[in-house]
């Protein structure tokens, strides 16, 4: 046998090997995520809770994965537009979408037509807390707590600042109307900054939202007289909750949220590595600071806690939405 009839074999093989060589990189590189930057589009502006979760988490996110994550704003039209970017995203698992429970779970009975459909263009990833929300006045008020609160809003002109039409706050000056009588009008802010620089100026007379941006006021004249929620906010402990001082409605009971949540449609496991990523993250130091600062006692799930979660609560913050009948178009 000459060399050149050994050589041919020999060279149809190498050509085998090689193709298979040169395509199963193909594959895994098609298969590997991720193998570009992710987007996480924030539906507030910068400063405020669900910004500061989404930066913090990215953060972490990108050392984990070996890629940039990338906090993009998009605020207005109470989260529709931030939400709208995110629904007609590419399932692709390279973004993703924060914004507050309200928005997600509510807007769909607030909003006669929505430019997405929120049951369908949307799945959820893993909900961060938000903890107890504080019920802020300026000092210049003769009220130390929600009852004393409604009682001079009856005789007085009453403003309650929100952070986005159909939020809580904005359900919760609703509420306190219908069941009270009062007359409080809801004015809608961008984010949570500016809502509560006008509660210190007394352009305002009452707001609701996180401890943290609450704090940064606290100084400039404007106390709390209550919290959100079933339990006392951790940095305020001689605050009792609404519920405490017999307000029995279920709205204030009710701890919303910020939920990550990705196109529909995006891979199984994309989703479940991303929500196991905010479990471990919720176990750092640097988590742990965040919570502290916002007076967050709870941690995000993993995808599995989270989508029964999400089956649970969702019906009922949907069902208070009803009850309360408020249209914003």
């Amino acid at each position: 046998m000459n060399t050149r009839s050994l050589r041919r074999p020999f060279l149809q093989l190498s050509l085998v090997a090689l193709a298979l060589g040169l395509t199963a990189p193909v594959w895994a590189q098609a298969a590997k995520w991720p193998a570009k930057p992710i987007k996480i589009i924030v539906a507030f502006p910068p400063g405020g809770l669900t910004d500061a979760y989404a930066r913090n988490y990215g953060d972490y996110l990108s050392t984990k994965l070996g890629v940039p994550v990338l906090i993009e704003n998009k605020p207005g039209a109470g989260a529709i537009i931030g939400i709208d970017a995110v629904a007609k995203s590419p399932a692709d698992g390279y973004t993703f979408g924060m914004s507050t429970s309200g928005t997600y779970w509510q807007n769909r009975i607030l909003y006669s037509k929505l430019p997405y459909n929120l049951d369908k263009d949307l799945t959820p990833v893993t909900v961060f807390p938000s903890g107890p929300l504080v019920v802020g006045i300026p000092d210049k008020i003769p009220a130390k707590n929600m009852a004393e609160f409604v009682a001079w809003a009856k005789k007085n002109p009453t403003s309650m600042g929100t952070y986005a039409p159909g939020s809580y706050p904005h359900m919760v000056a609703d509420q306190t109307n219908r069941q009270q009588g009062t007359q409080i009008q809801s004015v809608h802010y961008r984010g949570e900054a500016p809502m509560w620089l006008d509660v210190a100026s007394g352009q305002l007379q009452i707001a609701v939202g996180s401890f943290q941006a609450f704090n940064a006021v606290s100084t400039r004249g404007v106390r709390p007289i209550g919290v959100t929620g079933s339990y006392r906010s951790p940095k305020l402990p001689d605050v009792p909750t609404l519920t405490e001082q017999g307000n029995t409605e279920k709205l204030v009971t009710l701890e919303g949220g910020l939920p990550l949540v990705a196109p529909a449609g995006t891979p199984e496991a994309v989703l479940k590595r991303m929500a196991d990523e905010a479990v471990a993250w919720a176990n750092t130091e640097r988590a742990a600071k965040l919570r502290e600062t916002f007076a967050i006692p709870n941690k995000p799930k993993n995808l599995a806690e989270t989508r029964k979660d999400w089956e649970g609560e969702v019906p009922v913050w949907i069902k208070l939405a009803v009850d309360l009948g408020i249209k914003l178009d």
